[in-house]
């Protein structure tokens, strides 16, 4: 991957994160909505692709967690939606 190609991937994984924040802390999203959980997985999911692809594992450590936490969230409300609990 070229490296300005790489750099997008990075920027757009940023961007997914801050525009998640952003979005929650105006109340268009809430914490109890897939579409915020996938927003931010989506944003780890670049970064991870950038941090894999410069070597930083310390980085690239912190974003697989905050796509596993995602995905659990997104799991939880799909299960408590199913069971008519959301």
């Amino acid at each position: 991957m070229t490296s300005f190609l790489l750099n997008i991937v990075g920027w757009a994984g940023a961007a997914a994160y801050i525009i998640a924040y952003i979005l929650l802390s105006a109340g268009q999203m809430h914490a109890g909505q897939v579409r915020y959980h996938a927003l931010n997985a989506l944003g780890g999911l670049l970064l991870v692709i950038f941090s894999y692809a410069v070597h930083d594992q310390p980085n690239l450590f912190v974003n697989l967690i905050w796509i596993l936490i995602a995905a659990v969230s997104s799991w939880r409300i799909l299960v408590l939606r199913r069971k008519g609990r959301v």
